[in-house]
């Protein structure tokens, strides 16, 4: 295609939450800089609110009519990034991602499964995807068990390997005014030092942790000197989850008001000693920030990230002993940081990799037919 073309976007976007917004920022962002003339239009569950940020088209994505309208006078339909393509959440949502895939070959578009993470898959998800996602234009995955997992169902499709845009994350080095005003409203002292952000999400895996976390703050803080700060990704529930720990602390840890977007959250991280995290997105902008982290699993993709970086920390888990996490966390800070500056430009170049592949389908000529 010589001339600009229209992208359709469908992801969790519109619901604030920073994982997946921080993945429509880098995309709009990206792709701006490599294609300007083309039009994005994305599926949001708050289309006013992703229209105004991000500068783009926005239609309210569970409007059907809209939906097949946007899909039928679009170039490419991109299904991604984040976890999509799982049944963990619900069939219900397996089932409304993969019918934007279906109806977009339906209507003879070009479809793409785009940097996403793959499974957890049941017997019925799993049929689910082989039947919808058959006759994808182009698939590419953030880890290597996605691959693996996607590729089986999808024996006729090129299952590529990527990583997460949010490794693409532009880190300009954050005034230091702003972080300084950002601290200040926060009730912090600008001049605090060795910061540790902790990043909590409720659920069970929180339930069975919560006790060993807060033993972890208060070693951090007592024995280490470090101010903790709880930071809420997607706030009311990580505020929730996040005060859920805090009563078990027998230190003062600070709850910052949270919901901040790529930027802020760019700043802050680059200003902390460490970060402390559960959720996936964290632990990615940690690293891109080359900031030593400690994850928490709760989800097959945080030991995906852990694995695709070579980690060389252990996570916490239920039998970890807190005191040695700890302290192998804090002495191994600066080692910690030349790991991740070494191994994060790989990710880097196959999370671009996932831009040039799209920019590639998006360039094809010849129009694909609708299926009969």
């Amino acid at each position: 295609m010589s001339g600009p073309a229209r992208l359709l976007l469908s992801g969790y976007y519109g619901f604030g939450n920073f994982g997946d917004e921080a993945i429509l920022d880098v995309f709009v962002s990206t792709w701006r800089g490599r294609r300007p003339d083309d039009t994005i239009c994305v599926l949001s569950q708050t289309p006013d609110a992703t229209r105004v940020t991000y500068q783009v088209e926005a239609i309210e994505r569970m409007t059907w009519r809209s939906v097949s309208a946007a899909i039928r006078d679009t170039d490419v339909v991109v299904s991604g990034g984040g976890g999509l393509l799982q049944s963990a959440t619900s069939l219900r949502s397996l089932l409304y991602y993969t019918s934007i895939i279906r109806e977009a070959k339906r209507a003879g578009r070009r479809a793409a499964i785009w940097a996403q993470g793959v499974g957890p898959l049941n017997y019925f998800g799993r049929e689910v995807v082989k039947r919808a996602c058959a006759g994808v234009d182009l698939a590419c995955v953030r880890d290597e068990t996605s691959q693996g997992t996607l590729q089986a169902l999808l024996p006729n499709v090129d299952v590529r390997l990527t990583a997460d845009p949010v490794f693409l994350a532009y880190a300009d080095p954050p005034d230091p005014r702003r972080i300084g005003d950002f601290f200040v409203r926060e009730g912090l002292r600008d001049d605090v030092r060795d910061v540790v952000a902790v990043v909590v999400r409720r659920g069970a895996a929180l339930d069975q942790m919560s006790e060993r976390l807060a033993s972890l703050v208060d070693r951090l803080t007592v024995h280490y000197g470090a101010h903790v700060i709880f930071v809420p990704l997607q706030p009311p529930q990580d505020a929730e989850a996040a005060a859920s720990v805090i009563r078990r602390c027998k230190s003062a840890p600070v709850l910052l008001s949270g919901g901040y977007d790529l930027a802020t959250m760019t700043a802050l991280i680059s200003r902390c000693t460490a970060v402390v995290a559960m959720r996936l997105h964290a632990l990615i902008l940690a690293a891109r920030l080359a900031v030593p982290f400690l994850a928490v699993p709760y989800d097959p993709k945080i030991g995906a990230l852990i694995a695709s970086l070579s980690y060389p920390l252990p996570p916490l888990v239920r039998d970890s002993l807190t005191d040695d996490i700890a302290q192998a966390l804090w002495s191994q800070r600066a080692a910690l940081h030349d790991h991740l500056r070494a191994r994060v430009p790989a990710l880097q170049a196959r999370a671009a990799a996932a831009f040039d592949w799209l920019e590639e389908l998006v360039a094809r000529e010849g129009a694909p037919q609708p299926e009969r």
